[in-house]
């Protein structure tokens, strides 16, 4: 079988580019709170203050994340104006860029088939496709961790060159974007492949001293800006308490503090957490992927470790899933850092599998197939979204395009029709369910309403956590207390408050009008209740903006 010939790649080229188009497609969904609108208000206020050392929000002191994903959603804001469309580009171009370096990886270690099938997984993958619309740190991480094992493995036959540097500049970024446990990854992919082929010549080289030395170098301008905004100034109030180290907290309890659970942000963990979600995160190739772990690990221990292609895909993702186990703060989008070696894996065991005629797994993936469009249809049926006409062009265009791919004689069809009702379900929840969803969150179709009839009315909430909503205001959000505006201390302009609120006021001595009422559920905790429309109405809180006399 000439699975390497163009022919042969015809539909993969097809299917990658239509897969970068429906990584897009989320481009102009409205933000989800709480984390994309933090985010993106934390660079609106970058460049509205035109200080890009201090991070602000809701005008205070911000110490959770480092500043380089900030840095680069303010650069696009510069460029593109500020919008959610220009919050979302630069995270989803950075999942992008992992995506061709997946490519280029694959093909150095493998061949341009396996290749091309890692990059169609990865973009295909459930959660990859996920982040591109709920835009956090995650996707900036996705690419830069892939490129700096490349650029690594790239930098061994020589003492120092442009590969190091580019993995060290790469390697900086990702501590950057979320602390020094992003380096677990890129450490466990390099060491792992040194270690298991018994390189102890590379291992022990000092080119790992001049890498060490560049990355210090190459982060200097995160410790510089946390310096100044928090080591400088002991007088602040963070997380409760003063005299702050904003450099402590970037390189310790941000990340050994959440791991050992001992720093202010604090979580519970579950050692089976990332097993089970990635089950359903890297959909539809979970199943394969864990064939896929399990073939080479028992492979490598039957043959010689040193004649196999490359260590680093298993390497830096097991290592990072039992760190990530252990740690008692876990959340299913930390798994996506580090799909790209996941699909390199994936894709050499559906490579191999095409090539022994493997019949089990093209079942397996037929079966994978059917549920994920039924679990689409029946979301489709028991949600009830309000945009039906688009849902069945969306519907009438995917049977076309599967009625083709079941007429394909390609021995790769069954993967490929897989990918294919990934990317289906993908375009419906990005054009049609989530808009429709996103209706009931109120801070931001409270924002959209504010801007269109009182652009210049001052605004206030009350209790209310909305920082998407915070986002999208064209004026400031003013914060009284309830006891404020019942003196009438705090009694004009427009005020943005819940049910158990509006109650008090009403026996307070506030004077006010109802202007509009709002629907509210927190979107990013989804409920089956919520999802079925007979019953979603139980599920609702109710919010109110009112005007002040």
């Amino acid at each position: 079988m000439q699975l390497q010939n163009e022919s042969a790649h015809k539909w993969l080229y097809f299917f990658i580019g239509l897969a970068v188009l429906v990584n897009f497609s989320g481009l102009f969904v409205p933000l989800m709170d709480p984390d994309a609108g933090v985010y993106a208000s934390i660079s609106k206020n970058m460049v509205l203050r035109n200080d890009y050392i201090n991070l602000w929000f809701q005008d205070a002191d911000w110490l959770d994340k480092p500043h380089f994903p900030f840095w680069i959603t303010a650069l696009f804001f510069k460029l593109f104006g500020i919008h959610d469309w220009s919050y979302k580009l630069p995270g989803i171009l950075f999942a992008l860029m992992g995506s061709a370096y997946t490519y280029l990886f694959t093909k150095k270690y493998y061949n341009k088939t396996i290749a091309l099938w890692a990059t169609f997984i990865l973009l295909t993958s459930t959660h990859f496709i996920l982040s591109n619309n709920d835009v956090r740190a995650e996707p900036f991480l996705t690419g830069l961790i892939i490129a700096s094992v490349y650029h690594f493995s790239n930098s061994f036959s020589k003492n120092i060159s442009w590969h190091l540097v580019a993995a060290c500049l790469f390697a900086a970024c990702c501590v950057m974007t979320k602390g020094v446990f992003t380096l677990i990854p890129v450490g466990g992919a390099v060491m792992g492949e040194l270690i298991i082929k018994n390189n102890w010549k590379q291992i022990f080289h000092w080119r790992w001293i001049i890498a060490l030395v560049l990355v210090i170098i190459f982060i200097s301008p995160e410790l510089y800006s946390l310096w100044r905004q928090f080591d400088l100034h002991p007088e602040k109030t963070v997380f409760g308490k003063n005299n702050i180290s904003g450099i402590r907290f970037f390189l310790w309890d941000s990340q050994f503090g959440r791991f050992m659970n001992t720093g202010p942000i604090k979580g519970k963990g579950d050692p089976t957490f990332f097993l089970h979600t990635l089950l359903w995160a890297f959909l539809p190739w979970s199943l394969i992927l864990y064939a896929a772990l399990f073939t080479k690990i028992k492979d490598g221990v039957k043959k010689r470790a040193t004649e196999f292609n490359e260590w680093f895909t298993i390497a830096g993702s097991l290592l990072t899933l039992l760190v990530f186990s252990i740690s008692k703060f876990q959340l299913p989008y930390y798994t996506n850092i580090i799909f790209p070696f996941l699909a390199i894996l994936t894709a050499q065991f559906v490579w191999r599998s095409v090539q022994v005629n493997n019949r089990s797994f093209k079942i397996i993936q037929t079966i994978v197939t059917l549920l994920i469009v039924v679990l689409g249809m029946l979301l489709f049926g028991f949600y009830k979204p309000a945009l039906t006409i688009l849902s069945g062009i969306l519907l009438l265009l995917s049977l076309l395009l599967m009625i083709g791919m079941f007429k394909n004689k390609n021995a790769f069809r069954p993967y490929l029709q897989s990918g294919l009702a990934v990317l289906i379900i993908s375009l419906f929840l990005n054009l049609v369910f989530y808009p429709d969803l996103l209706k009931y969150q109120s801070g931001t179709e409270a924002a959209f309403y504010i801007n269109k009839n009182y652009p210049t009315t001052s605004i206030a909430k009350l209790g209310i956590y909305t920082p998407a909503g915070e986002f999208y205001l064209h004026q400031p959000m003013n914060r009284p207390t309830i006891d404020a505006v019942n003196k009438r201390e705090y009694s004009s302009g427009l005020l943005f408050v819940t049910d158990p609120e509006l109650k008090l006021l009403e026996e307070g001595e506030a004077s006010f009008e109802i202007i509009k009422e709002f629907d509210h559920f927190h979107v990013t905790m989804l409920k089956g209740k919520f999802l079925n429309a007979a019953t979603r109405d139980q599920t609702l809180e109710k919010r109110f903006l009112i005007k002040l006399f």
